[in-house]
């Protein structure tokens, strides 16, 4: 089985993820552990000598376990094997620092946009439709920021610009080394379409978006109005892919609403996302088409 893998080494997977991301594979794993060796959370609670909400609270990744509580879990799930990886995960996810919780950026977007920043940053690949603006990875400065005032008018300008600030932070993950992050972008023609901030800065967003079009790791297709209605039209939404030292954990799927993120990690409910992706970029085309179509719609903007 999947949880029976062992990542090489061990401890690359502390080194190299975010401590956001370990809390959460160690909520999800020790889920599934569970419901593979047959246990009930009441189980768990009989075990223990604790409360429902404190198994539960260890399963949604609010609380990380005490080393000793996660010696005995494995044990009764039956891969006592696995205690010494879960220790160097725990100290990670304990010790480690997220990078955009330093002075710079902290605060500077809601406290629930901290899971998907882990993702992402943790992420070997990323899969997303986008039907209204450009992708956040994509922006340029000036139209990040046009984007920023025109959906939360409300914020004063310093709060603008270190949202600004931090998106632009985590478009280093496209030049990461040794591995940048694998995009494969779905963009709706009226994202690139609508006047964001003004005609200079949509063209020059049109311009970033033909360069980056040339990078190897980088797919991005353009969905053609005339193609009617189709499978994205529920909404937009982003898959993240990780990489094999994390065993066992599907992905998330990320759909943001006005008010706050939703996150959806089951196997099917992913498998769903990634079959009206695979829709959504047969009907866009090659993405070979992507620069004549950019280059096609920014001409029309200067006419």
């Amino acid at each position: 089985m999947l949880w029976d893998r062992q990542p090489p080494g061990g401890t690359p997977v502390v080194a190299e993820n975010s401590p956001t991301v370990l809390r959460r594979w160690i909520a999800f794993t020790l889920r599934r552990l569970r419901q593979e060796a047959g246990k009930s959370r009441r189980d768990v609670v009989d075990l223990a000598g604790c409360t429902l909400a404190h198994v539960s609270h260890i399963e949604t990744g609010r609380n990380l376990p005490a080393p000793l509580e996660c010696d005995a879990l494995l044990e009764f799930y039956g891969v006592p094997e696995r205690t010494e990886f879960f220790r160097e995960l725990l100290h990670g996810a304990r010790k480690g620092r997220d990078w955009w919780t330093s002075k710079t950026f902290l605060g500077a977007v809601p406290s629930w946009f901290d899971l998907y920043l882990g993702l992402e940053s943790s992420s070997v690949a990323v899969r997303s439709f986008d039907a209204l603006v450009v992708p956040g990875l994509f922006q340029t400065a000036d139209y990040a920021r046009a984007v920023i005032e025109g959906s939360v008018p409300e914020l004063a300008g310093n709060e603008v610009r270190r949202r600004v600030e931090l998106r632009l932070a985590r478009q280093q993950l496209l030049r990461r080394e040794p591995d940048p992050l694998a995009v494969s972008a779905v963009i709706d023609e009226s994202a690139l379409r609508r006047l964001v901030g003004s005609p200079a800065v949509l063209l020059a967003q049109l311009a970033r978006l033909a360069e980056l079009a040339e990078l190897s790791t980088i797919d991005i297709r353009v969905l053609p109005a005339n193609v009617g209605a189709h499978t994205g039209l529920d909404g937009t939404f982003t898959m993240m892919i990780f990489p094999h030292e994390l065993p066992g954990y599907p992905g998330a799927v990320y759909v943001e609403t006005r008010l706050r993120g939703h996150y959806y990690e089951e196997p099917a409910e992913i498998a769903e996302y990634h079959e009206v992706f695979t829709r959504l970029r047969t009907q866009a085309g090659s993405p070979s088409d992507a620069p004549a179509t950019i280059a096609r719609i920014a001409k029309e903007i200067v006419a």
